[in-house]
């Protein structure tokens, strides 16, 4: 079976290039140009099996999913995204379709369909970046995913133009899907925590959201999506998206394979692929001045720019549909994207950092109603990143502290949070800009509890830099991380599972102290 050596290759080179700091999809990628390179070279056929493609389409059903899982309906209809992906499509086919025209001697049908294939960004790639760094519920990580989601269902419409077909009359169906959450409730609670619940997981994504969207006309990508937002506000969501991570990632190997395997371009399509390479980053500065004009702050508004400044898998699918002869030489500039944004991603908030002081005077001085600043007034102890670890800080602290506050990047986490009657407010704590008015004038100790290492370091260093002499403590799972940590400023960083070890052990000798106690003084 070809398909599993190609994956066995897969997982060398995305070995070999995690080692550097990229993204293993990169490796992946790479792997997909070797073997097309090794079959012209070799006479050896490697091409693209429909077991390969198949496995690609599941791995890009199962990300949509649990993109789903995460999103909240409210986050997406918002001016910022439906304006910001709307204006940013029509700017984009504008400008492009007419050089295209000229220049390539192309008819004006192609010339603004291969606008509108190259105005899309990634979802694949964008939500991948996001997710590995649990940046999908950020601010700029819900802008993005938004017009990301726009942009999909501008290109559902796209094709069905193009193919001339249009959905079935069942596809009105799908406005009543609603009715049916109760039921996908009941059958997430009945599930357990085992294999029923991958099991479930597979038959919302892959059956009732793929093939059942499918079966009425409609993209089967749309239908995984929004079967996986109805259960986004389920309190086992989370659990659900963890439960198929791994099956995802398994199959969206064989998505980034197909890309490479699909075959090594002509000197016409490289040329294409290169000067749409250069022309790359006018699209994440025209995503970047759009989201400044509905009052984005500089920061989120660049983070989601680089996110976005890529090209889509989507506008391959375009291209099948409407551009058949350009498939080839589409793929190597989505390749090429993919391999400028994966690695310019990875170190979006270090280039944002050196950067800002240059680009933040664009910003507006009006707010987004998201991104208001806040005061830390006469706090004493600050939890920043209220997940699962920062909220057991601060219910420790809480008692023992009264002027405590938290801090979380996720509205809907803050709200939630609000609620159960902590003191947590919206605030990035990775947005250098937040740093920059920020007066902490009884301040004595941090607790850095987000997720992301990047987040902590830069925390770390601006607190430092504002003259902060306070207790600075944070947690990681890594020993290199928690060396970078303290390095940055922070007076102690403790390894995750060594100190939950540790809090065992404790409880273990606290009870048998107790029982000791009790032998000596029977009641």
């Amino acid at each position: 079976m070809p398909e599993a050596v190609w994956i066995s290759f897969a997982f060398v080179l995305g070995l070999l290039v995690k080692t550097v700091g990229l993204p293993p999809l990169v490796g992946y990628l790479a792997a997909g140009f070797v073997l097309a390179g090794l079959s012209s070279v070799t006479g050896l056929t490697i091409e693209a099996t429909d077991a390969l493609g198949h496995i690609a389409h599941l791995g890009v059903l199962l990300l949509l999913f649990t993109v789903g899982l995460k999103l909240k309906l409210r986050s997406i209809v918002s001016p910022e995204v439906i304006g910001g992906s709307l204006l940013h499509f029509a700017i984009t086919c504008v400008v492009f379709a007419p050089p295209l025209y000229w220049l390539l001697e192309l008819d004006w049908t192609t010339a603004v369909m291969l606008a509108v294939a190259l105005s899309f960004s990634s979802t694949v790639l964008a939500a991948k970046v996001l997710e590995s760094k649990r940046e999908l519920r950020a601010f700029h990580g819900r802008v993005a995913i938004g017009i990301l989601i726009m942009q999909d269902l501008i290109a559902l419409v796209v094709m069905s133009l193009a193919a001339g077909k249009t959905p079935s009359q069942w596809a009105l169906m799908i406005f009543g899907l609603p009715l049916l959450r109760p039921l996908l409730f009941r059958l997430l609670d009945a599930s357990g925590h085992d294999e029923l619940l991958v099991l479930l997981g597979l038959l919302l994504a892959l059956v009732l959201g793929g093939l059942g969207f499918e079966a009425v006309g409609m993209s089967s990508e749309l239908g995984a999506l929004i079967f996986g937002a109805m259960l986004a506000n389920h309190p086992r969501s989370q659990e659900l998206a963890r439960s198929l991570w791994s099956v995802k990632e398994v199959f969206l190997v064989g998505f980034f394979l197909q890309i490479g395997i699909g075959g090594l371009p002509d000197q016409q399509a490289l040329i294409f692929a290169l000067v749409a390479g250069l022309v790359l980053p006018l699209k994440g500065i025209l995503f970047y001045f759009l989201l400044l004009a509905f009052r984005l702050r500089a920061r989120s508004s660049f983070l989601t720019s680089l996110s976005l400044t890529n090209y889509s898998e989507f506008g391959l699918i375009v291209a099948s549909v409407a551009l058949p002869d350009w498939l080839v030489p589409l793929a190597i500039t989505v390749s090429l994207s993919f391999l400028l944004s994966a690695p310019a991603n990875r170190f979006a908030h270090s280039i944002y950092e050196k950067i800002s002081h240059r680009i933040v005077r664009f910003e507006s001085r009006k707010r987004h109603p998201d991104e208001q600043p806040i005061s830390l007034g006469d706090t004493r102890v600050l939890v920043m990143g209220m997940g699962r670890t920062g909220t057991a800080a601060y219910d420790w602290l809480q008692p023992h502290e009264s002027r405590i506050m938290g801090l979380d990047s996720d509205p809907a986490k803050t709200e939630k949070h609000q609620k159960e009657g902590r003191n947590v407010v919206f605030a990035d704590a990775e947005d250098t800009t937040f740093w920059e008015g920020l007066h902490m004038p009884a301040l004595q100790s941090v607790v850095l509890a987000m997720s992301d290492i990047e987040g902590k370091l830069i925390a770390a260093r601006m607190l430092r830099k504002l003259g902060f002499t306070g207790y600075i403590v944070a947690h990681t799972m890594f020993a290199d991380e928690a060396r970078k940590i303290r390095e940055a400023g922070a007076n102690e960083a403790y390894l995750t599972m060594s100190e939950t070890g540790v809090a065992l052990a404790s409880h273990l000798m606290d009870e048998s102290t107790n029982q000791s106690a009790q032998v000596r003084n029977p009641v």
